[in-house]
């Protein structure tokens, strides 16, 4: 089997050495994929994690429900940018998904998902929250990677209500991050968006 992995984050990797030790053609792919790039890669399986680039209608179609997403939200909240943010900041489910890629932006079948639970979300960072994320969403695909593999799996639709943020969304409100950076403790990053809602309502 050939597998095409596309990321651009360094915390993808640790999965994509997994694959790789299982199988052996497995090909890491970081610029924008073209439909030339398939025609000459002739992927079996397209498997896309913290990939900065939108996946063409073309591409899919010449796939056949054959490019599967990972995503660190419990869709069909948050779907799109920075979906751990605004978990926190909307107080919706927090979780990891892998689904098929449509033409939409995470709104494709769900194959499978987990819930995730921060029992002491007072004490938690976007950081901290963040690598937990990571590691359950790849802890996900390990445990179900046969069935991902050999495509043998029931996807099921999403439900038609959820939210989604684009980047522009959280470009508004990073400054919020302070010096903390994404060492901010959940709590007070929460105090300062409410804050901050007051004051662009009270304008």
């Amino acid at each position: 089997m050939k597998i095409l992995f596309l990321t651009n984050n360094i915390v993808s990797i640790t999965l994509f050495q997994y694959i790789k030790n299982k199988e052996k053609d497995v090909i890491l792919f970081e610029a924008k994929l073209s439909k030339e790039n398939i025609i000459e890669i002739k992927p079996d399986l397209i498997i896309s994690y913290n990939y900065r680039y939108i996946i063409s209608r073309e591409i899919i179609n010449i796939m056949n429900n054959r490019v599967i997403n990972l995503h660190i939200s419990y869709l069909p909240f948050n779907r799109g940018a920075y979906p751990n943010v605004w978990s926190f900041l909307d107080d919706t489910p927090k979780g990891v998904t892998i689904h098929l890629i449509d033409e939409g932006i995470d709104t494709g079948d769900i194959i499978c998902q987990k819930e995730v639970i921060f029992e002491n979300e007072d004490e938690e960072t976007l950081r901290t929250s963040y690598n937990k994320l990571h590691r359950e969403i790849q802890n996900l695909f390990i445990d179900n990677y046969e069935d991902i593999k050999s495509l043998s799996f029931n996807p099921k639709k999403q439900p038609h209500f959820g939210t989604i943020h684009y980047i522009k969304d959280f470009e508004k409100l990073k400054h919020l991050l302070g010096d903390e950076g994404w060492d901010i403790k959940i709590k007070e990053l929460k105090i300062r968006y409410n804050r901050w809602l007051y004051e662009q309502n009270n304008l």
